[in-house]
C-alpha cells in the first residue's frame, strides 16, 4: 500500500529513484517536490554557466585560491534559487498544471500545498539565495539582483508569447556573467560571449524538454518554442547548439584559454551533436532523457575549463 501511494504521489517526470520520494519524511515531500529537489536537473543546468564562468575567470586571472569557495557558493545558490523560481512558477501556473498530464500531481496543482504557504516557501528560499549572494563583491550583488527581473516575468510569457524560452534563457544563462564578476568585480567580452552562448544552449535544451507537452499545450493554448518551431525543431535546435559552441569558443579565445579548455568545448559540442542526431520530437521519454543529459554536457565543458585554470594557476 505504501509503495502504491508513493507511485501515486510521485510527479511524472521525477527520476524513479530520488532521495525525496524514497528517503524524505512524508511531511517534507510536497515542499521538496515544489522546489524540484526530487528533480535536480534544473539546478545543475542553472549551476553550470556559473561554474564555467568561475573557472574561466580563474584561468584568466591566474588565481585559483577563490575558486573552491565560489564553486560551493554557486552550487548552493543554484539549488535554492531554482527552488524559489519553480515555486513562483507553480504559483502562477497552478491552474495550467492541473490540466497537463505530466504536471497534474505537482503540489500546488493537486492541492497538497496552498498558495500562501507556497509563497512563504519561495521567500525563505530566496532569502537563503540572498545570503549566498552577499558573500560576493558589490558589483556581483547588483548583477545578481538584476536577474530577478526575467525570473519574475518568465512564467507569464507562455500565455501570450510564442517564444517563451527566449526569456527562460535570460534567466538560466545568467550565471555565465556571475562567475566572472565574482573574480573581477566587472564584466568583459569573455563573460558576455559566454552568456550568449549559454543562452542559446538553454533555449535549445528547453525546446527538447518542451516536446513532452506539445499535445497538452496545444489543447490549453500554452505557447512554447517546441510548438512554434514545429517540423523545423530539429534544425533550429541544431542551429542553437552550434551557436552556443561558437560563442563559448569565442569567450575562451577572448579570455586566453589554452588546449584543455578547447578540449572541454569539443567534448561539449560532440555531446550536443549526438542529442540532435537522436532527437525524435514524437518520443516524449526520449526527449526527457536527452534533456537530462545536458547535465553531462555541462560537466564536460566545466572539466576542460577547470583543467585549463589548474594548468595556469
Amino acid at each position: 500500500m505504501a509503495h502504491d501511494q508513493l507511485r501515486m504521489d510521485r510527479v511524472a517526470d521525477a527520476p524513479r529513484w530520488n532521495p525525496v520520494d524514497n528517503l524524505a519524511p512524508d511531511g517534507w515531500k510536497p515542499w521538496l517536490r515544489l522546489g524540484r529537489y526530487d528533480r535536480p536537473i534544473g539546478s545543475w543546468l542553472l549551476m553550470w554557466p556559473c561554474w564555467w564562468s568561475a573557472a574561466l575567470a580563474a584561468q584568466a586571472s591566474g588565481r585559483l585560491e577563490q575558486l573552491p569557495a565560489h564553486l560551493a557558493l554557486f552550487y548552493v545558490g543554484a539549488f535554492v534559487m531554482r527552488g524559489a523560481g519553480t515555486t513562483w512558477n507553480d504559483i502562477l501556473d497552478r491552474n495550467i498544471d492541473a490540466r497537463v498530464e505530466r504536471t497534474k500531481l505537482r503540489p500546488l496543482a493537486s492541492g497538497q500545498i496552498g498558495v500562501k504557504a507556497a509563497l512563504a516557501f519561495a521567500i525563505v528560499q530566496s532569502l537563503i539565495g540572498l545570503l549566498v549572494l552577499l558573500q560576493f563583491n558589490a558589483f556581483s550583488i547588483a548583477l545578481g539582483c538584476l536577474s530577478l527581473v526575467p525570473v519574475a516575468v518568465y512564467p507569464l510569457m507562455k500565455r501570450f508569447f510564442a517564444l517563451p524560452q527566449a526569456v527562460f534563457g535570460l534567466c538560466f544563462a545568467w550565471g555565465a556573467l556571475m562567475g566572472w564578476a565574482a573574480v573581477f568585480g566587472a564584466l568583459a567580452a569573455a563573460p558576455v560571449l559566454m552568456y550568449w552562448g549559454a543562452y542559446c544552449w538553454c533555449i535549445g535544451y528547453d525546446t527538447v524538454y518542451g516536446h513532452q507537452d506539445q499535445r497538452d499545450d496545444a489543447i490549453i493554448g500554452v505557447q512554447s518554442t517546441s510548438r512554434t518551431f514545429g517540423r523545423w525543431s530539429r534544425a533550429i535546435i541544431a542551429g542553437l547548439y552550434g551557436a552556443a559552441v561558437l560563442l563559448i569558443g569565442l569567450a575562451l579565445w577572448s579570455a586566453g584559454a589554452s588546449w584543455p579548455g578547447y578540449l572541454g568545448l569539443a567534448a561539449f559540442a560532440a555531446h550536443l551533436a549526438q542529442q540532435v542526431v537522436r532527437l525524435d520530437p514524437g518520443d516524449p521519454p526520449l526527449c526527457l532523457r536527452l534533456f537530462r543529459s545536458n547535465r553531462d554536457a555541462g560537466a564536460l565543458l566545466f572539466l576542460g575549463l577547470l583543467a585549463d585554470a589548474a594548468m595556469r594557476g
